[in-house]
């Protein structure tokens, strides 16, 4: 929680929140998946409809992140970054007075 309120209104913040909902998403798939094949397995045709239903909205979820964090949140924390870099003074060749 401390680096939610470090990188607060940051588009870090973001790309970092989208990618937290998709390894939620890759949870869910993997589990709608196996109760998928289970289902099968098993001949219960009416219970894999409604899961293969499920199992399609959670990729359509996951692959609409996927087009946010391309098209907006990581081009933005990118340039964010670089700006960050151009705002810091160049370190090199750079010394510290120290006491005699």
């Amino acid at each position: 929680m401390e680096a939610a309120v470090k990188f607060k209104n940051s588009s870090a913040l973001d790309a970092a929140l989208i990618a937290g909902a998709q390894a939620i998403e890759h949870h869910e798939i993997a589990c709608y998946g196996a109760l998928k094949a289970w289902a099968e397995q098993l001949g219960m045709k009416e219970a894999v409809a409604l899961i293969d239903e499920t199992l399609t909205e959670e990729k359509n979820t996951d692959e609409a992140l996927t087009q946010l964090a391309e098209d907006m949140a990581n081009p933005k924390a990118k340039k964010d970054d670089a700006k960050k870099d151009d705002d810091e003074p160049s370190r090199r060749g750079h010394r510290t007075a120290t006491a005699a």
